[in-house]
């Protein structure tokens, strides 16, 4: 993996705390690059240090099985196995129903649904952790329900006529743009954020596209936003938005 793709996980401070990296510059990313003077500190996250029924207990309180199916948990890699040292995993160093089409290249400009994340402020592309056994396909469509329908405001028959068209467009066959690492801030030495980004694509433009869409819990705001290559976004998602323009040959 190229020091391009691992540089929001080599940010100065890990996100919500004063605790700093060890700064790595890209000729050190690579585990295969000796370097005795790389000392980072030891780090978990204060959401994790609360123990939530989720997260791990600390290594050497239990034996995970790497690189395997442990039990309901998958702890293989979409990248390949990774190394184990000292017990631990090792990644990189710490570090409407109408066309709209886009005035100066002519190509069709589409939309996602993006949510604005509570944790960072940055805008991003709905997600989250995938429950042990469950398919993705059903924690994307849970996902999108808890953070951009779950404080919508309708009737009982609105709702369930919403949650209907959901459910359609999450059984419909969509389109795995993305599989493996992610570049995250939260990423450290031995923890690192794997993602699986399907694009769901709505082209009858009286479903999904004309939803009221409202914040749920796990989001600040919520909205609907063109694609255009000059979006800020968090972690890899601008790159996933990439990928959909250009396979669905949409203006980026």
């Amino acid at each position: 993996m190229s020091p391009a793709t691992h540089i929001k996980a080599r940010c100065p401070v890990y996100p919500g705390s004063d605790t700093r990296r060890f700064p790595v510059p890209d000729d050190k990313v690579d585990w295969d690059t000796d370097w005795p003077q790389y000392s980072p500190v030891n780090y978990t996250a204060p959401t994790v240090l609360k123990k939530p029924v989720w997260a791990d207990p600390e290594i050497g309180a239990f034996s995970p099985q790497f690189n395997a199916l442990d039990g309901s948990v998958d702890r293989k890699s979409h990248e390949g196995p990774y190394r184990i040292q000292n017990g631990k995993p090792l990644w990189k160093r710490d570090s409407t129903g109408q066309r709209v089409h886009h005035t100066k290249s002519q190509l069709p400009v589409l939309q996602f649904v993006s949510i604005k994340r509570l944790d960072c402020g940055e805008w991003a592309i709905p997600g989250g952790m995938v429950d042990p056994g469950e398919r993705i396909s059903q924690t994307l469509q849970r996902e999108f329900s808890e953070e951009a329908l779950n404080s919508l405001k309708a009737s009982p028959s609105e709702r369930e006529e919403i949650q209907k068209r959901i459910s359609e467009l999450f059984n419909s066959a969509g389109l795995q743009m993305y599989k493996g690492y992610v570049d995250d801030p939260r990423n450290t030495d031995n923890a690192w954020m794997e993602t699986v980004a399907v694009n769901f694509h709505d082209e009858s433009g009286n479903s999904v596209s004309e939803l009221p869409l409202q914040a749920g819990d796990d989001a600040g705001q919520v909205s609907w936003i063109d694609i255009d290559s000059s979006l800020a976004l968090y972690a890899n998602h601008l790159h996933f938005l990439e990928t959909v323009a250009k396979e669905r040959k949409a203006h980026w």
